[in-house]
């Protein structure tokens, strides 16, 4: 078979996946406002997709011409082009469908032709009282460098100031980060339906309160574009520190060339040739929109109308067993502790770190951040660490793609407050999740370690499905206290036992985990391969699962995301099964169990089968020793695996379909989770 069959182009993969996101928007079965609200994941995800995949992609492309080599990548390019075409025509279908469901709640998305006298006084008012201040229109000359400083992902208004024959151009940008996308407006006091207004909407009604104090005009009219840029940036060996680095590497980015440019389909062709000139494009470079091409905000789209429209609430459960001990350090030292993140609460971790921050026999904490919440309550325990006294040692990896300018500044206050920060190697991010608390105990040090395949970030842990193992057992602690150590010393040599750490033994261990399964099937032995994972393009891995399929292994793989890996092709993958589950919360935890002849070995880890986690970055796994635990793990890996309401079928044509239910029990994994960590929790 052509090397080319046995693996999907990981773009058109990453676009499958982003059409089971698709799916959610358009099934019935989920909320209204929850169906909205998957249409702006969607839409965001695109955008994300291009600022990196495509921009990738198209950046081989050139790279191959350059060479003169035929390259694959070109047809990839085209491919993928029209499958975003066919997908965004879904959307449009899709978004028109839920407008006129929404209607049916009473719930109106209007524009500036369709508003009451009233609420045209009342837009005049808030335009001049709320918006206005923000509004500073780009007058589009020959002078306009528009290139410089037109933003990524921001909404605009290409305006078209008509005078007779004469016409100008301006550019408006939507203030959306100073105010809400959505404006409710005021309804009539014996009405029950509610008005809602795009905020594009609103500067459109408004164009003439804006340019007429300095332009004569006879008309106004507006039309909508965005730009996506390539979020890639150089980073220069000549400067002096990875701060530096990465605030040279952001400038880079903001004025990248731009890989997307999206506009309203009926601009005029003049503004539409204008702008395409000014930020160096083709018409090949350039994709037509509806009147809201920029559709990601819809994420937040507003609460309005009756409770279900909404999904029902999940309160967190309490691990009980806290409340059992004086101290969370008590409970640990028990027995470890498995969180799953949102079904329990983030907060259980963020109270280790309040009480360690002034726990006077606390002498050292070290954490690894990658991407934290906005005001983190975590980076603030950490610096009240640091004012009790407390050596405190965090590594910030300033290289956490679109977090950069966050981190930079937590970089900056954590050093500030004394704490000490270290960075990563330019181009090694670290992406464990790891934190260290040495505990003096009986005139003894002990450790309390966190490994987890989630951030630590109380926003993200509200919807993202993450694994915290919280140990206190020395032979872990131990490894860990190893993984700080070789970030600060990365050419020193280390060996783990009990840890899988990228770069240093994840892929030695990946081969010797699966060829192990693959003796035993040959040997009679019960043998197989459960995977969870967001994505698997690391072919090196997939080929060796490609083999332990060939030699009688079965394999089970739940994949969110990208995922090259062909399976049920006949000899070579008709052992792999997989799956991949999109649903309210988004999958992001990561397991690994190994059959092991009936001992089930498991891991937890930060690590997707991909070349940069294995190759690229410092992630870290943990082998689970606690029997319970690991029981845990499984059973949750087999509701997932029956899971037939929210998974789909990964087959040879990426189709997509939902795994047929027939007569079994309907199995939707999250909830079927949800009630069976309360009925542990219950039980204690």
């Amino acid at each position: 078979m052509n090397s080319e069959n046995l693996y999907f182009q990981k773009e058109i993969s990453w676009l499958a996946f982003n059409e089971r996101v698709l799916q959610e928007a358009a099934d019935p079965s989920n909320p209204l406002i929850e169906r909205v609200r998957f249409l702006g994941i969607y839409s965001n995800n695109l955008d994300e997709f291009y600022k990196v995949q495509f921009a990738n992609l198209k950046r081989y492309v050139l790279i191959e011409q350059e060479k003169g080599n035929a390259s694959n990548a070109k047809n990839t390019l085209k491919l993928v082009h029209q499958k975003v075409i066919q997908a965004e025509l879904k959307f449009e279908t899709l978004y028109n469908e839920l407008l006129l469901e929404m209607a049916r709640n009473q719930i109106f998305l209007i524009n500036e032709r369709q508003l009451t006298s009233n609420q045209e006084e009342w837009i005049k008012k808030f335009y001049k009282q709320n918006l206005r201040q923000y509004i500073n229109p780009i007058l589009l000359d020959s002078h306009t460098e528009l290139i410089q400083f037109l933003k990524d992902d921001h909404s605009y208004l290409g305006v078209e100031i008509i005078n007779n024959n004469e016409i100008k151009y301006a550019l408006l940008e939507l203030p959306t980060d100073k105010i809400s996308r959505f404006v409710l407006l005021p309804s009539d006091s014996a009405s029950k339906n509610k008005s809602i207004i795009f905020l594009d909407n609103i500067l459109r009604y408004c164009l003439p309160d804006i340019f007429k104090i300095f332009f004569d005009a006879t008309e106004f009219n507006a039309y909508s574009i965005k730009i996506n840029r390539d979020a890639e940036y150089e980073l220069s060996s000549e400067m002096d520190s990875l701060l530096e680095l990465m605030s040279q590497g952001l400038k880079q980015r903001v004025t990248a060339q731009p890989v997307r440019f999206i506009y309203q389909k009926d601009m005029p062709k003049a503004l539409m040739e204008l702008l395409l000139t000014k930020l160096k494009l083709t018409e090949n470079d350039a994709m037509q929109g509806g009147r809201y091409p920029n559709l990601k905000d819809l994420m937040s789209f507003p609460y309005i109308g009756r409770t279900n429209l909404l999904n029902k609430v999940l309160p967190n459960l309490t691990y009980k067993r806290f409340k059992q001990f004086r101290n969370t350090f008590d409970t640990i030292r028990d027995r470890d502790i498995l969180l799953y993140y949102p079904y329990y609460s983030f907060g259980h971790v963020l109270e280790i770190m309040r009480q360690a921050s002034f726990d006077p026999n606390v002498t050292h904490i070290r954490i690894n951040i990658y991407r934290v919440a906005k005001d983190s309550r975590f980076v603030q325990a950490a610096i009240n660490a640091a004012n009790n006294g407390k050596k405190v040692t965090v590594v910030v990896e300033l290289q956490a793609r679109f977090d950069e300018e966050t981190n930079i500044h937590w970089a900056k206050t954590l050093m500030s407050s004394g704490v000490k920060v270290i960075y990563s190697q330019p181009r090694l991010k670290i992406h464990a999740k790891l934190f260290l608390i040495e505990r003096k105990e009986n005139e003894r040090i002990t450790r309390y370690a966190h490994i987890g395949s989630g951030n630590f970030n109380e926003k993200t842990a509200k919807v993202y499905t993450d694994f915290s193992l919280l140990t206190a057992d020395p032979m872990i602690t131990e490894e860990v206290k190893k993984v700080f150590n070789f970030i600060e010393n990365p050419f020193k040599p280390v060996t783990f036992h009990y840890l899988l750490v990228s770069p240093q033994n994840t892929r030695m261990r990946f081969m010797e985990l699966v060829q192990r399964e693959i003796d035993n099937a040959k040997s009679g032995k019960p043998s197989g391969i459960y995977l969870k994972l967001n994505a698997i393009t690391d072919k090196e891995m997939i080929n060796k699962l490609y083999e332990a399929s060939t030699a009688g292994v079965k394999i089970r793989l739940i994949i969110r995301g990208m995922c090259i890996l062909k399976p049920q092709i006949p000899n070579l993958s008709e052992n792999i099964f997989v799956t991949s589950i999109v649903d309210r919360f988004l999958e992001h935890a990561r397991v690994y169990i190994f059959e092991n002849n009936g001992l089930k070995d498991t891991y937890i880890s930060s690590a997707d089968w991909m070349p940069r986690n294995i190759d690229n970055r410092v992630e870290v796994g943990v082998k689970i020793l606690d029997t319970g635990i690991k029981k845990i793990i499984r059973d949750i890996f087999t509701i997932q695996s029956n899971d037939n309401v929210k998974a789909r079928i990964i087959d040879q044509d990426l189709k997509n379909n939902y795994v047929q239910r027939g007569n079994k029990k309907k199995i939707r994994s999250q909830i079927a989770i949800y009630d069976y960590l309360n009925r542990l929790e219950n039980d204690k």
